[in-house]
């Protein structure tokens, strides 16, 4: 993922009141259902920090979360960056109401190039990985 690829955007409807879909995104043992469940601890709160592990194939990636901007029921932004690997971004989940549904918005900019000789930084990748999380486990864990 490189600045100048641009930002990565994945929406999608949920059939769900704004305050669940919140509640969703921003709770920790909810979040652990359907995104990372080894997050150690969440709070959607202004420079609150987050850092954990996560595997892939033979390497590990030293998740390191910030919060930079919380608007409840509408908007967390995080800085995500990973502790041992070049690279920075910003993901935003944005909230909106549409017809008694909520339509979650996650952008995806990058503020420093990742490393692009590594699969799991690649622009494919990341876009994989939204879709997967948002529009089959979010929405999964939601549906059930």
């Amino acid at each position: 993922m490189t600045v100048s690829e641009g930002p990565i955007v994945v929406s999608h409807l949920f059939n769900v009141s704004k305050a669940t879909l919140w509640k969703a995104i921003t709770n920790l043992e909810d979040m652990q259902q359907w995104f990372f469940e080894n997050i150690p601890a969440f709070k959607p709160k202004l420079g609150f920090k987050a850092q954990f592990d996560v595997s892939s194939e033979d390497r590990v990636f030293p998740h390191v979360w910030e919060i930079t901007e919380v608007k409840p029921l509408e908007k967390i932004v995080y800085n995500w960056t990973y502790e041992t690997y070049k690279g920075n971004s910003f993901v935003t989940f944005e909230l909106s109401e549409k017809d008694n549904q909520t339509m979650l918005t996650l952008t995806t900019t990058v503020t420093e190039d990742f490393p692009d000789d590594i699969p799991e930084f690649k622009r494919e990748s990341c876009i994989g990985g939204w879709n997967y999380f948002i529009k089959e486990r979010l929405a999964k864990y939601l549906n059930s």
